[in-house]
């Protein structure tokens, strides 16, 4: 069976001069796309977890400044009239730094353009696309591409780490969350494809469920036969001795290595620290945020209780909820953390230091 087989599914495209998402709200029981012409309908699409997953979220957003830059193009300091719609694009989630690199990438893009946006090249077979849009594209593009092959390499360097027992893996870190392949869910396809998973385990991931809706809809889809647990069940599965590794992904890596990743992630360290089984984080470089001294440092997202409160009976019930969507699993619990650059393992600053340089 060749590699296509377990990479088939991309959840954003540019397609005709709009930005197409995978609404991932309604998987797996229906498959849709919104197809978003305006900036602030991607941004909103990001706060809504159309989209979701750090690299995907940046992603996203750089088209987004491609759509910002399309609307501001005929006037004549398009780049103070972009600076609006480039903020709430990066106000739309707050943990996942992918989002603020992406942006600073189209900045530093925008930056380069010395052309004047007023005038339009009739010349051009599609005119709509014109300067500054066409080079902001091209920019957007290079960042989805570049995305996708860090997944590829990341996929062949964790892999590597893989015993051939089984793997634990948690959230939603696959093509569904990134440009395509994906970083945890990466290292878990070309584990499966080179027959070093013997199983692949996946947690639910309350309270949005991104495991039993997304993990196990991806692999499905990519023939990779997954099991599918309540969280509160990880623990008992460890102590039984069949998982070789947890293999998670992460929005944000502190300079000293700590790692914040979807709630659930620490309790997951935490528990294979325990039963000795291996933990890996697998994320691209453009995730390690050398501005953040360590997790205390990592501003966590909570959202609305009503995300919790599913039911009718708990709404009616009167108790208050707390609904962080990230922890921070402390470094030292870390056995390896995945880059396109190479594999760190026992992650601490001097290491992410040197690996950066």
């Amino acid at each position: 069976m060749t590699m296509g087989a377990h990479d088939k599914i991309r959840a954003i495209r540019w397609h005709e001069n709009r930005v197409r998402l995978l609404d991932q709200r309604h998987l797996p029981d229906t498959v849709a796309y919104l197809d978003l012409e305006r900036s602030d309908d991607v941004a909103q699409a990001i706060t809504d977890m159309v989209v979701r997953g750090a690299p995907a979220i940046g992603i996203a957003a750089a088209y987004g400044v491609v759509l910002a830059a399309r609307a501001t193009r005929f006037t004549s300091d398009w780049r103070q009239a972009i600076e609006p719609a480039i903020q709430r694009l990066a106000a739309a989630r707050p943990t996942a730094v992918n989002l603020h690199w992406a942006i600073a990438r189209m900045r530093a893009a925008i930056a380069m353009l010395s052309l004047d946006p007023a005038t339009s090249d009739s010349t051009m077979p599609d005119p709509a696309m014109a300067h500054p849009g066409r080079e902001l594209l091209a920019e957007a593009r290079r960042i989805h591409e570049e995305d996708i092959a860090a997944n590829y390499r990341m996929g062949e360097l964790g892999a590597a780490l893989l015993d051939g027992k089984s793997v634990l893996t948690h959230c939603n870190t696959g093509s569904l969350a990134t440009g395509g392949y994906g970083t945890a869910l990466g290292v878990i396809r070309s584990g499966f494809h080179t027959g070093l998973i013997a199983r692949v385990y996946a947690g639910e991931t309350r309270p949005w469920l991104q495991g039993a809706r997304l993990t196990a809809w991806e692999l499905v889809q990519d023939r990779i036969p997954v099991t599918l647990l309540c969280d509160a069940a990880a623990a008992s599965l460890l102590r039984q001795g069949d998982v070789g590794w947890v293999i998670v992904g992460a929005d944000r890596v502190a300079a000293n290595g700590d790692v914040a990743n979807k709630i659930g992630t620490y309790n997951l360290a935490i528990n294979a620290r325990h039963h000795g089984v291996k933990f890996m984080v697998v994320a691209p470089t453009s995730t390690i945020d050398l501005a953040t001294a360590n997790g205390d440092d990592i501003d966590i997202e909570y959202r609305d209780a009503g995300e919790m409160l599913s039911s009718l009976a708990l709404r009616e019930c009167g108790a208050t909820v707390w609904n962080p969507v990230f922890d921070v699993t402390p470094a030292e619990l870390v056995d390896a953390l995945v880059t396109e650059r190479g594999v760190v393992h026992r992650p601490d600053g001097a290491k992410l230091a040197a690996l950066l340089r």
